[in-house]
């Protein structure tokens, strides 16, 4: 709910973590000072803040905002009254400060998708019990407003699948090896030398950075407590230029998906790559654009596409929750009260579906056949079959299965092991046709 007296004295703000995005924050708040005081009826001010280097040069001068080393101590300042955390991480530093703010009353916004991942109900938890709100827009999807699209404006629907592409450093690499030519591992050093790569690069390749942000979207969707463990994780780092260029043959693009739905055996969700047919909104998405589709029993579907990170569109999240908290707006964390989010068992995906498989063929009489009976042993039918012209000890092989359901795939898969002409491990991506 919104105040209706809403406090004249400026918004004081402590921003913790002075790297792209904070500095962005600090730009924003400069150049639009006005704007800002406009929008929210009083100003909105920074007073203090903190990173690991205090003699970096970061491009802006930050001398006349007071310094303090240790973020916890900056969290517990008289004079500030919205915590900003934009360091990362979830654990450490980045989880004391945060909780730190909440018990000393602050409001807090956060752009730390893994804290709220591993954390996120208890924090919510204790946000609420101290009547402080705890906003993290920026955390999922960059500049694109999704949290408040799920929160506010599709408060009225029952969301039924929320599907996307949610880390832009794999959407860079998929489309560039398309575009290019260019194979996985020259693309993964370029985004290196870019700095496109978190700290970890497991974190994005491995597609563990997407999950974090399926398990947020998924509890304000479903209004459960956030289940990041239950997430099916598969990064993208098997797929081949092969796998590029066979995809496009058959008129689709592979895209590191998410996708979340309630089923009734439990919360589903996924995160890994996916055949998407060329012509869809998401198989026309290009380089670091992130795109989400919601669907709700009301609105029907709807998209929602942008900029899934950088300087920009990441502050400009964050100055997002700013204003609401400086306009006085109350929302419980993930969109209703933390104690009412349920507890969900996570289940695997169980919806059959065609799957694409590669795999390499040991050049042995009777191996296209030992593997058509290992699938047709486990329940998984051929709908095309493909060897591939090679000058090589083993054969390429492509297979588009009927639809079948991963249970089957995997133990089809498994299944090959044994025959002794299958050289190495099938990659096997789902077909998802939207």
């Amino acid at each position: 709910m919104s105040d209706n007296s809403p406090n004249r004295l400026p918004l004081r703000l402590g921003i913790a973590g002075l790297g792209t995005v904070g500095i962005g924050v600090v730009k924003i708040i400069r150049r639009q000072a006005q704007l800002l005081q406009d929008r929210a009826g009083h100003p909105v001010v920074i007073t203090a803040v903190s990173a690991r280097s205090k003699g970096k040069d970061r491009g802006v001068d930050l001398s006349a905002y007071a310094w303090e080393d240790d973020a916890v101590e900056l969290a517990k300042r008289d004079d500030v009254d919205v915590f900003v955390e934009l360091m990362g991480g979830h654990e450490g530093t980045a989880k004391d400060a945060v909780e730190a703010a909440i018990a000393t009353g602050k409001d807090v916004v956060t752009a730390n998708k893994a804290l709220l991942a591993h954390h996120g109900h208890a924090l919510a938890l204790a946000a609420e019990a101290q009547g402080v709100r705890l906003r993290f827009e920026a955390a999922v999807a960059g500049g694109i407003p999704v949290i408040k699209a799920l929160t506010e404006g599709l408060a009225g629907n029952e969301i039924t699948r929320i599907m996307g592409v949610m880390n832009g450093t794999c959407n860079y690499i998929l489309t560039q090896m398309q575009a290019t030519g260019r194979g996985y591992n020259a693309l993964f050093e370029e985004c290196a030398e870019l700095g496109y790569l978190e700290a970890d690069p497991n974190l994005d390749v491995g597609g563990i950075d997407a999950g974090h942000k399926l398990s947020l979207l998924s509890s304000i969707a479903f209004g459960t407590q956030v289940n990041f463990e239950a997430v099916e994780l598969e990064g993208i780092q098997r797929i081949q230029l092969e796998d590029i260029e066979h995809a496009a043959e058959m008129g689709y693009r592979i895209k590191l998906l998410g996708v979340a739905q309630m089923t009734g055996r439990g919360l589903e969700q996924r995160m890994s790559p996916c055949l998407v047919p060329d012509t869809s909104p998401l198989g026309q998405l290009e380089g670091g654009t992130n795109m989400i589709v919601i669907e709700g029993d009301a609105v029907e579907q709807i998209v929602l596409r942008g900029p899934g990170a950088g300087e920009g569109p990441t502050a400009s999240a964050v100055l997002g929750d700013v204003m609401d908290i400086a306009r006085g707006f109350r929302l419980a964390t993930f969109g209703q009260a933390a104690t009412t989010l349920r507890p969900v068992t996570g289940v695997k995906a169980t919806k059959p579906a065609p799957y694409y498989l590669r795999m390499a063929l040991f050049d042995k009489p009777g191996a296209l056949a030992k593997v058509a009976s290992v699938l047709g042993d486990a329940a998984v039918s051929i709908d095309r079959m493909r060897q591939i012209s090679h000058a090589r000890d083993n054969a390429p092989v492509l297979i588009v299965t009927h639809k079948c359901t991963r249970d089957a795939l995997d133990t089809a898969i498994a299944g090959l092991a044994d025959t002794g002409v299958v050289d190495g491990v099938p990659v096997a991506i789902r077909i998802e046709e939207q």
